[in-house]
């Protein structure tokens, strides 16, 4: 399969992702771009939008970009710094990267935008099996 095409065919077999509302707004090898809305069901009980809510739209857009070489890649330590608060109705965007490969191990750093502000930075660390996508 099409590097390019994996992570459509993953967001197709991802039900969270979908609950997410998450969309794929570019995909190159080694990096993706992913974007969604903050709703009030995402909301903690500050009227924020909970931590675990950038989290997983960084987390999906890491997911997707360490696939997009062919082989079935999985995560083995990610971290998360949260900048800004975000609010029901903030459309965010996380753009992920591949830093570094070395052998079957990628290093990744994820940028979540709104707009031009950066509220959260992720980087994360992806095991790349022998499995290739079909």
């Amino acid at each position: 399969m099409e590097g390019t095409a994996i992570p459509y065919k993953m967001l197709s077999l991802d039900p969270f992702s979908q609950w997410l509302g998450i969309e794929i707004l570019e995909c190159e090898i080694g990096s993706c771009k992913v974007g969604m809305t903050v709703r009030k069901e995402m909301l903690n009980s500050m009227g924020k939008a909970h931590g675990g809510i950038t989290y997983s739209l960084a987390d999906t857009a890491f997911g997707f970009s360490v696939n997009t070489h062919g082989k079935y890649a999985v995560s083995i330590d990610t971290a998360i710094n949260h900048i800004e608060a975000l609010e029901e109705g903030d459309y965010i965007i996380a753009s992920a990267s591949l830093e570094s490969l070395k052998n079957k191990v990628g290093f990744y750093i994820i940028e979540i935008k709104k707009g031009n502000t950066l509220v959260a930075l992720f980087k994360g660390v992806a095991y790349r099996t022998s499995k290739d996508w079909e």
